[in-house]
Order: C-alpha cells, then structure tokens, then sequence
C-alpha cells in the first residue's frame, strides 16, 4: 500500500527507516471513484493527498457555469488546494479525482506534525511548495504570450502526462482554450 510514497521519499531526501514507517503510518488509503469531489468549494481542506493510482485536478467554475483547471497531478505525486490546507479558509474552488483512483491522505494536524518532528518530511514538504511554485509559475508567465500550439507544446514537454490522462474539455480548460482549437492543434503534431 505505501510502495509507490515509499519509493517517492526515498528519491526526494535520505531517510532511515523508522522515520519513513513513523511518516507511512501517518496515512489513510482511500479509494475513489472516477469524478469524485474530494473537496467542495465553500469546505476548508483539511488533507493532503498522495496519489498511488489515479490522478486528480484542481479546478473552479465560473458565475456562467464554465469550469477552468488549474492543476492535475497524477500517480506518484501530491496534491491538495494548497492556499485553504494553509490559511483554513474555504477553498474556493474543487479537488476531484479524475478517474478511479487510490490515494493516501494525511490529516492538516498529522502533516504538520510531521513537518515538525521529522526532517526529512519538511525538506521534501519544502520541495513540493518550490517545484510547485516552479510549475505555476513557469505556466503563468509562460501562457502570457503563447498562442494556442506554443502551449499545447509546453504541456507536451513539461507535463507530458496531461494529455495521456485528461479529457480534451479539461486539457483545454487548463489551456485557455477552446477544446475544438485543441483537438485541432493536437491532429497536426
């Protein structure tokens, strides 16, 4: 069950193995199904998730009833709605699974107390924040002056996955774009 976290936090930081039992033990499998909500727009998030098989997006829905994505993660990965797990306050937007999917979570109470009585899970916390904000940023920054294939080409090449994993609807919501200039754009690569 805790194979695929084992073998995550072993490639992140140098660990014995009492502490990566102590960190384990912390979480709870929950298995879901396909498009299930994990988190409510107006709930405040209380876990971390890690995905062992699956993926999930963050997303948000407009007042005219268009959802935009905002992140996807997928085996092998963290996620949660970052800004509520840290602040407590709603969530303004929804954590959902994606498709059928086996995550571990760990408690708001029981994360933090890890990040303070172990090392190694603050060093590897501290480097999901900065390659997150890496990713986020880069996308930001980067979609600013994209056209519509220069972004399709840097999904490609920085999160390959997406598309392997992810509806054309989703992907282009993602993207900014519509899902018809999507499959377009995908038929000519």
């Amino acid at each position: 069950m805790y194979s695929v976290l084992e073998k995550f936090i072993k490639s992140k930081v140098e660990i014995d193995a009492q502490s990566l039992d102590k960190i384990c033990s912390c979480f709870v499998l929950l298995k879901t199904k396909r498009n299930q909500i994990l988190l409510d727009y107006s709930q405040v998030c209380n876990f971390y998730y890690f995905i062992n098989k699956g993926s999930i997006r963050l997303f948000t829905i407009s007042k005219d009833g268009n959802e935009s994505s905002r992140f996807f993660a997928f085996q092998g990965s963290f996620a949660t709605a970052l800004p509520s797990f840290i602040d407590q306050l709603p969530a303004e937007e929804y954590l959902q699974t994606i498709e059928k999917s086996e995550l571990l979570c760990i408690s708001r109470a029981d994360f933090y107390n890890l990040v303070k009585e172990i090392p190694q899970f603050a060093k590897l916390y501290t480097e999901i924040l900065e390659l997150g904000f890496i990713v986020a940023q880069k996308r930001i920054y980067g979609f600013q002056g994209f056209d519509a294939l220069d972004k399709v080409k840097w999904v490609i090449k920085h999160q390959p996955q997406l598309f392997l994993k992810v509806s054309n609807k989703m992907a282009a919501s993602y993207l900014g774009i519509s899902p018809s200039t999507l499959s377009r754009i995908k038929s000519k690569l």
